[in-house]
């Protein structure tokens, strides 16, 4: 398909037609679950009515556009991402996406293709992070790993996930109808969010592996004395506790990432002292670290080397590791050799450079793929700015991007696996 079949005017004038349909005082932002995000979500609908797609809510509460194929039988081909935004977020993360696949699909209609495999395009629930305490809500559902535990997590207000999901259109009490062994491949675009494309001067990023992610919680217990009267031997500082192990953990995150074996981060995102009071001896502090990987086995080596070094740091500051616990962890994901070798085909026909790189941040893709074959295209952002209202990509690179997403569909849709 020629590049000039994608209309890179239409594609941007959808991208901020929906950026538009967000909360005035903290653009660019419709969470999920919320009155801004069913808005934007019957802006998608009507969208994907206009190009002729049959509209549905599975029981996740996923929005799924249907083209049918010409071959009844065949698998179903997927595209997709979401249109929820974490609070005060950008216009591309999740919406790029799912805009791109449907243009992909009014391009086919423009270049009178007509698939051999039904092509469907999901606006997943939830991707982001939600008041639930759970991200990739629709994308766990189709899968089938979206457990009653899950459901029954709860919002400030009380409300479970469970009833949440009801009020959006979709069915828990037959959750089990979303889940889908029909899928020939999924491919998901998607903005880096980060600065590689960008400072190498690549077009396009094939994704390698979706970083597996744990999130651990530790708890020094010491003793709130006054900080003025409690002579230095004698205190039980939390706080120095919490601060050698953020240390450690930054230390060794660098020293495991300069081996170059593949992605290696780790973050003390929350950090609590109590009762942080200018003129009190911290008694207490809790740490929670963000740790990813592309290699399972290197995550937990850094668990290890966690679990020990936190309890020898509250031995020798004379406190007590009151907790160390695992608060989630998901395992690393591959992405398809298959369809990553359809996606380099498509940008070379395009004459678009690409390379190899993993992702560091979650995605529906990473769920999808324990069903069905999974890969993603990455587009340049600008300084890898991304959850944020400065998130910005270049008209050009989303229809460059589409146009390779097309390609490789229709590669996909003339073979075999």
């Amino acid at each position: 398909m020629p590049k000039s079949l994608i209309d890179a005017d239409r594609l941007w004038n959808d991208l901020m037609a929906l950026a538009a349909i967000t909360d005035p005082d903290k653009p660019y932002t419709r969470r999920s679950f919320s009155p801004l995000f069913l808005k934007g979500r019957e802006w998608l609908k009507a969208r994907f009515e206009e190009t002729g797609l049959t509209v549905r809510l599975d029981e996740a509460a996923n929005l799924i556009g249907r083209l049918d194929g010409a071959e009844r039988d065949a698998p179903t081909i997927m595209l997709g991402s979401h249109s929820d935004t974490v609070p005060s977020g950008g216009r591309f993360d999740g919406p790029a996406g799912v805009l791109a696949a449907l243009e992909v699909v009014r391009a086919m209609k423009a270049a009178g293709y007509t698939p051999r495999h039904a092509i469907e395009i999901v606006d997943f629930l939830a991707e982001e992070p939600s008041e639930y305490g759970i991200s990739c809500v629709g994308s766990r559902g189709m899968a089938g790993v979206l457990d009653d535990k899950m459901l029954a997590y709860t919002n400030a207000a009380g409300e479970k996930l469970s009833d949440a999901i009801n009020r959006v259109g979709g069915d828990v009490a037959h959750l089990d109808r979303a889940w889908r062994s029909d899928i020939a491949g999924y491919l998901e675009l998607h903005i880096e969010q980060g600065v590689v494309l960008q400072n190498n001067k690549i077009d396009l990023g094939l994704v390698t592996a979706i970083v597996g992610i744990t999130r651990i919680e530790v708890v020094f217990e010491g003793a709130a004395d006054h900080a003025g009267t409690t002579l230095m031997e004698y205190r039980k500082d939390a706080s120095l506790a919490a601060a050698q192990l953020m240390l450690f953990v930054n230390e060794r995150a660098n020293a495991l990432a300069a081996r170059k074996q593949g992605r290696f981060v780790a973050t003390t995102g929350i950090l609590n002292i109590e009762p942080n009071a200018s003129n009190v001896v911290p008694g207490r502090a809790r740490l929670v670290f963000d740790i990813r990987a592309e290699d399972h086995a290197m995550i937990g080596g850094f668990l290890d080397a966690l679990d020990a070094q936190s309890q020898a740091i509250a031995e020798r500051d004379h406190v007590r590791r009151t907790q160390y616990n695992v608060l989630s962890s998901t395992k690393p994901t591959i992405c398809d050799e298959h369809l990553l070798d359809l996606l380099k085909r498509g940008a070379e026909a395009l004459g678009l450079s690409t390379m190899p790189l993993a992702s560091g941040a979650g995605h529906d893709a990473a769920f999808v793929a324990r069903i069905a074959p999974s890969a993603m295209l990455f587009i340049p952002c600008r300084d890898g700015k991304s959850h944020a209202p400065e998130e910005w990509t270049d008209k050009e690179q989303v229809a460059s991007g589409a146009a390779t997403l097309f390609e490789a569909v229709r590669l996909l849709d003339g073979q075999n696996r």
